[in-house]
């Protein structure tokens, strides 16, 4: 289940996802998650600058935490995977009616990126992915997974999704036995959504 409130941190400097990043190391090794994302999300003034409630404020910043905390439990395993996909949310594309080329597979329902707008985001993360040998699913949901990872075989997983679907799909993958790495969206909703392209190359390197 997705967020009942909409945010957007894509305005916030490059130190508050490296301070982010530095806590998540932190924390992976005690449980301080909520203490810790408290403090960073007053430092921050996360709950002043994007006008949110200081509760919600504060669950964004600990599920970024906890996304964060779960890539680092999983990196060395999934450094040793060979074959990959990254799976992508639709809403992240430019545009979201005729203006995307984008071709629809409605076997396993997914889009595929044509690039037809270079300043894409996703086709932009499309570009990289398949320059590693990834494959690419540009999903319409997260329940659109389950039904891909019941024809498609993969060693290793990155997702790019809000945190409320990145821990669902963390279930799953777990079920499969699936090392899997998530790039949260810092910027949520049902259109126009924004991820970080420096998190995805890093989780991708």
């Amino acid at each position: 289940m997705a967020y009942s409130f909409n945010f957007d941190l894509s305005k916030f400097s490059q130190n508050f996802f490296r301070d982010l990043a530095k806590f998540s190391e932190r924390n992976r090794l005690h449980k301080k998650l909520g203490s810790s994302s408290r403090k960073l999300m007053e430092k921050f003034k996360v709950h002043k600058l994007t006008g949110l409630p200081v509760a919600e404020a504060s669950m964004i910043v600990e599920d970024l935490m906890d996304t964060y905390i779960r890539n680092l439990t999983q990196k060395e395993i999934f450094s040793k995977t060979k074959k990959r996909a990254l799976l992508m949310p639709h809403c992240s594309r430019k545009y979201m009616d005729q203006r995307c080329k984008a071709r629809f597979n409605a076997a396993l329902s997914y889009y595929q990126c044509r690039h037809c707008s270079p300043d894409c985001s996703v086709n932009r993360a499309t570009a990289l992915a398949q320059k590693k040998g990834y494959d690419i699913f540009i999903l319409p949901g997260g329940s659109c997974v389950r039904k891909l990872l019941a024809t498609r075989k993969y060693d290793g997983i990155v997702g790019v999704a809000c945190c409320e679907e990145i821990k669902l799909a963390a279930k799953l993958f777990e079920l499969s036995k699936i090392p899997a790495q998530a790039v949260p969206l810092i910027k949520n909703g049902c259109s126009g959504t924004k991820f970080r392209m420096e998190t995805l190359e890093a989780v991708m390197a």
